[in-house]
């Protein structure tokens, strides 16, 4: 296992310029039972006047755009004068205290407990602590402007070292945001580093930042440079670890990586994930959306342009992969299959543009229900409908100007007009944009307006869908059915029960199984007069069918009720994007030029 890290990933705690030097925010961390998952906070808050002071626990984090309810792990909360004297506090709502008679410095002690590896909320074990602060820290309302000071006291005779964003202090287990915004957010003449808590060896590591480099330098070359990264340099956080969950956060200066998976065993996973996460350093946390400029820590947020800020960024990742030698021919058109069958498969694009599907991210993104949706119906992740959209936008500039622009040119415009422009204050974006703005960039890069208001009201605001098998001929690509000629009436999740086979997932609504009124918890008991007890037997009486055959379906609905529907069997839709040598065909020469100026070194 690699040396022991305190992993400390912060966002942006809204921090900017005061017009005053006021006093800066004072957090202190310390561990007393790391093995228990809790940590002791301090928060220190000076010249505070005479008004009120509001205490909040932030309800959401940049990066994810549902409720989380941080609070719901702190307890022990008390807020004491300079004195040592113990203040009366009351308590408005689940996520804050108030404190109405104080005196110019409070400070307020609490517990805080955290056991999940991820990029969202708070971990602590005894070999590290991996902090997402929007999780951590109490902050106060009105206050958004002032510095903060974060010190660590890690646990008694145990050696950790910080790894964050934020700003160097003046001891090693020192750190300074600018403000809260930055606290909370938390090559080319620029230094990248690499920390990483894991279960590999130095070898292994080292191995792996080489490719982790290679993806750094792709991903310049489509921007032409890196932004400026306000600590100096950009941070990597990896988490590799048996007990964390698989996830990758963004921040300004930095993104948060996590795993079960090792760099042994699921490196191009990994490398996915790093590709994925250092293109946000550009896309959304530069190049922002107006919905998402302040981060507003006390709701959802919600955004129209995540099929762009996300989508695109699901698009980038495998192709920096590909431009940087890690991902052949056939993966890379394995990852666009997901991507394309996700988005011309689904009934969901009947009912939601890309631009619906964006603002359902409060609901969809970590957010929690007890009740049951339609989700599967109705919804699309915005990150395979915009990554979908990116692949064809890409396409059909390269097609109209035989390769002369590109997908790059359009984020190189969106950089150069929206994320670029310094910012007042550190951690903001003073030019976010709206949708029209985009469309903007588009009538410019394409030198075609009416074409840019085209695309955005047939595939954004719209549900049409492009053809993609036209469009990926160009590159000896060819989308065809993975399974032709195979009976089918929906991709069920069957569970044997002692009487069949109980349906565990809702039918989707342009299936057989929906349209034959079979539906979530039904109990499928026959197929054709044969009793089948396991999903193997279901498809092996289908391969006895064909495509059109109807099949007599005897099942028992959640009431208790025994029925008997028909089921008239379609032929497999899924969809596969192959190259066309794989199929028997002849990559021309023009294919091969096509491929090499999208899918190769862009430097």
């Amino acid at each position: 296992m690699s040396r022991v890290l305190a992993a400390v990933a912060c966002v942006a705690l809204l921090v900017g310029s005061s017009t005053r030097a006021a006093a800066p925010i004072g957090y202190r961390f310390q561990f007393p039972e790391p093995q228990h998952h809790w940590m002791q906070v301090e928060a220190t808050f000076s010249d505070l006047g005479s008004a009120p002071l509001e205490l909040r626990v932030s309800r959401s984090s940049p990066g994810r755009y549902a409720l989380h309810d941080f609070a719901k792990n702190i307890w022990d909360v008390r807020v004491t004068s300079a004195d040592g004297r113990e203040l009366a506090v009351a308590r408005p709502d689940p996520s804050g205290w108030t404190v109405a008679d104080h005196g110019d410095v409070v400070t307020v002690h609490y517990k805080v407990f955290g056991d999940r590896v991820d990029g969202t909320y708070l971990a602590i074990d005894s070999t590290h602590a991996h902090i997402n602060m929007p999780a951590a820290i109490v902050w106060a309302r009105g206050l958004d402007d002032r510095p903060s000071t974060l010190t660590l006291v890690p646990p008694k005779g145990v050696q950790w070292q910080p790894v964050s964003q934020l700003h160097r202090g003046s001891t090693p287990l020192e750190l300074t945001a600018p403000n809260l915004q930055y606290l909370m957010v938390s090559i080319d003449g620029r230094r990248f580093r690499f920390s990483a808590h894991h279960t590999g060896t130095a070898s292994e590591l080292d191995r792996f930042v080489k490719d982790v480099e290679k993806i750094v330098r792709e991903e310049g070359a489509i921007f032409g440079e890196y932004p400026t990264y306000e600590p100096g340099d950009y941070t990597f956080v990896a988490d590799y670890l048996p007990y964390a969950v698989s996830d990758g956060m963004e921040h300004r200066n930095s993104t948060v990586m996590t795993s079960s998976g090792s760099i042994r065993t699921h490196r191009l996973e990994l490398l996915d994930t790093v590709a994925h996460e250092f293109f946000h350093g550009w896309n959304v946390e530069r190049i922002r959306p107006r919905s998402l400029e302040p981060f507003d820590f006390e709701r959802a947020n919600m955004s129209a342009e995540l099929w762009l800020a996300e989508g695109f960024t699901q698009y980038y990742g495998p192709l920096a992969l590909s431009r940087a030698g890690l991902l052949d021919l056939s993966g890379f058109a394995s990852e666009m299959s997901e991507l394309v069958a996700a988005t011309v498969l689904s009934p969901g694009r009947d009912v939601r543009s890309a631009e619906e599907m964006s603002r359902m991210a409060p609901f969809t993104d970590g957010g929690g229900a007890n009740d049951r949706t339609n989700w599967s119906n109705t919804v699309i992740s915005y990150y395979r409908y915009g990554g979908a959209i990116a692949l064809a936008l890409d396409l059909i500039l390269r097609m109209r100007t035989d390769g002369r622009v590109s997908l790059d040119d359009y984020m190189r415009a969106m950089w150069r007009t929206h994320g670029k422009p310094g910012a007042t204050r550190e951690g903001y974006v003073d030019r976010p944009y709206t949708i029209a703005d985009a469309e903007a960039r588009l009538a410019e890069v394409s030198g075609d307006p009416p074409f840019a208001r085209d695309f955005f009201a047939r595939y954004i605001h719209g549900r049409e869908v492009v053809e993609y098998s036209k469009l990926l001929v160009s590159g000896g690509l060819t989308l065809r059915r993975q399974h032709p000629g195979r009976a089918w009436w929906g991709d069920l999740m069957l569970d044997h029960r002692a009487g069949g086979l109980r349906i565990t997932s809702p039918p989707l609504a342009n299936t057989p199984a929906y349209a034959s009124g079979l539906d979530l918890d039904d109990e499928v008991r026959q197929i054709d007069g044969a009793r089948v007890d396991s999903p193997d037997d279901v498809q092996a009486l289908f391969k006895r069918h064909r495509p059109g055959d109807r099949v007599r379906v005897v099942y028992v609905d959640r009431t208790g009720r025994s029925l008997t529907t028909s089921v008239t069997l379609s032929e497999d839709p899924d969809l596969e994007i192959v190259p066309v040598e794989a199929v028997g065909g002849t990559v021309t020469e023009s294919q091969k030029h096509f491929r090499q100026r999208w899918l190769g070194a862009t430097r």
